[in-house]
């Protein structure tokens, strides 16, 4: 196990989310999707505390049932759709050092909407941003060629079909390999430098962000019904795997 020293994991789980209702303990492949999230957390072995965010009575029981700490509930204030989560971040991160006299020098951020992250993904998180400079890193995975940038594509008012840059069409590189490799952010967990909440611009990322690259067969977002069945089906095939 790892000695973590100074760091400390949130579950963020808000209610009423407007696109999939309940989406954060509805059932996803028999238990709870909140449940995936908060059984890899314990099961990565380096965390001392696994505090759950959220401002929902039943979110809140679900988390307690499955091992997470529900300390408080957090103020409606901050349940809408439009509220930066720095806020509720720096909130729950005073109250606890006010109130319990806790506080670590960095925490790992686990979204229940991404459920394929593994604990070898967290405890290497951990490991590394533990020895590093980095004010925060955050899981990226490789984003497939057909969807990079070089090769997009826009129609012209004339109704030509060209490059961005407005280059001829037979420019466009139309083999895989010649396109340069670019990552996206896949929501699987983050790690941020606590003091990042309260000092300069606060803007909770610092001045050094890392990637923590993962292979994109782990790379699960749920935000719409589709994004659930798509999650679910690559979590069959992924759990499949493992047998």
């Amino acid at each position: 196990m790892i000695n973590i020293g100074n760091a400390f994991g949130i579950i963020p789980a808000r209610g009423g989310s407007k696109r999939l209702p309940g989406k954060n303990i509805k059932d996803f492949l028999g238990k709870p999707l909140l449940a995936w999230t908060i059984e890899t957390a314990k099961a990565s072995g380096v965390f001392d505390r696994l505090i759950l965010m959220t401002d929902d009575e039943e979110i809140a029981e679900v988390g307690k049932r499955y091992g997470a700490e529900v300390p408080f509930m957090e103020p409606e204030e901050f349940a809408g759709d439009t509220c930066y989560i720095a806020e509720p971040l720096r909130y729950t991160i005073n109250r606890l050092k006010e109130e319990q006299n806790y506080y670590r020098d960095f925490f790992v951020l686990l979204e229940p909407t991404s459920p394929g992250r593994q604990p070898e993904h967290v405890r290497e998180v951990v490991k590394i941003f533990s020895k590093s400079d980095a004010d925060s890193m955050l899981g990226v995975s490789e984003l497939p060629a057909r969807f990079n940038p070089a090769k997009a594509l826009k129609i012209q008012e004339s109704g030509q079909l060209t490059r961005l840059d407005d280059s001829p069409f037979y420019q466009a590189p139309h083999q895989n390999q010649l396109v340069s490799k670019l990552y996206f952010i896949n929501s699987a967990i983050y790690a941020f430098k606590t003091e990042n909440l309260f000092i300069g611009s606060k803007n909770l990322w610092g001045a050094k962000t890392m990637p923590y690259v993962m292979d994109i067969k782990y790379a699960m977002d749920i935000d719409t019904e589709d994004d659930w069945v798509i999650a679910e089906a690559k979590m069959k095939k992924f759990l499949e795997e493992l047998k």
